[in-house]
């Protein structure tokens, strides 16, 4: 681990979705260096196997390594999800993701929790066992969507289309009448509008970049990694299409920035074999 406070942190997500983490870290923590890497090359990983994620992680975090990161947020549920645990060991940086911090505030709000997730996530039953780790009584009802991610990376979010599908998403929650939901993905925090049209005004709406934000402070105190003086501009990198994601961080976080083009070191694919049986683990 780079043992320097002015180390960068390191938010990876499959595309602009970990841009809402981004702007809650950025805001709690003015002083911080951070470098976004966008994996905008293999998005959604929503749809991918439990194998090909823990892949694509592997190839992310030997990178933001040997950058020089001090912390790494996994600003991606399904990677959250589905390799965090796996690989946290293989790496001297702290690792930390959005589905524990957010099912500790989840319980402390509401007892009937909905959770919007990439079917990925959805199907690990992350967020479940999260929840019910942290408040057995809890009921909970997860549903995949994997409809929203293209449609906030293709910026749809006010095409009368998206109003539609989040109908069908949010169908079976609103009948199970869910006081709190949980935002499971990164990405839908871009559709709170849509959301926020559909469901009771009663129901509360969590995005975990709060609580991931609070686990991030205190595990730099921890550690003694806070930085105290004026940081850089972030350095953003992207696996693909750089033009398309400074675009994006301009209309969701106000600002202009450059962004590069980042070819990631490989390893090599896992074979058939093993795929089929880390995808039946996990």
């Amino acid at each position: 681990m780079h043992s320097s406070t002015a180390a960068p942190i390191g938010v990876f997500d499959s595309g602009v979705g970990g841009l809402t983490v981004l702007r809650v870290l950025q805001r709690q923590l003015p002083q911080e260096n951070f470098l976004y890497f966008g994996d905008t090359a293999r998005l959604p990983y929503g749809t991918r196997s439990p194998a090909e994620i823990r892949h694509f992680v592997r190839e992310i975090l030997d990178w933001l390594q040997a950058e020089g990161c001090k912390l790494v947020v996994m600003a991606c549920n399904t990677s959250s999800a589905l390799a965090l645990e796996a690989l946290r060991a293989d790496y001297t940086m702290p690792l930390i993701g959005l589905i524990q911090p957010a099912a500790r505030v989840a319980v402390q709000r509401g007892q009937r929790i909905g959770v919007i997730a990439t079917a990925a996530t959805a199907q690990s039953r992350a967020y479940r066992h999260a929840l019910r780790e942290a408040n057995p009584r809890v009921q909970v009802w997860e549903i995949g969507c994997p409809e929203f991610v293209p449609l906030v990376e293709q910026q749809r979010i006010d095409d009368p289309y998206t109003l539609q599908v989040a109908a069908q998403y949010l169908a079976p929650l609103i009948e199970a009448q869910v006081d709190t939901l949980i935002y499971g993905c990164t990405h839908y925090p871009h559709l709170a509008p849509v959301i926020q049209q559909l469901l009771p005004t009663t129901t509360q709406l969590l995005d975990p970049a709060e609580a991931v934000t609070r686990a991030v402070q205190m595990e730099l105190e921890v550690l003694g990694l806070r930085h105290g003086h004026r940081p850089q501009p972030v350095r953003f990198c992207v696996s693909h299409d750089p033009q398309h994601f400074s675009q994006a961080i301009e209309r969701w976080l106000g600002f202009r920035a450059p962004v590069d083009l980042i070819q990631l070191p490989t390893r090599s694919l896992p074979s058939a074999r093993f795929a089929s049986e880390a995808e039946g683990v996990a």
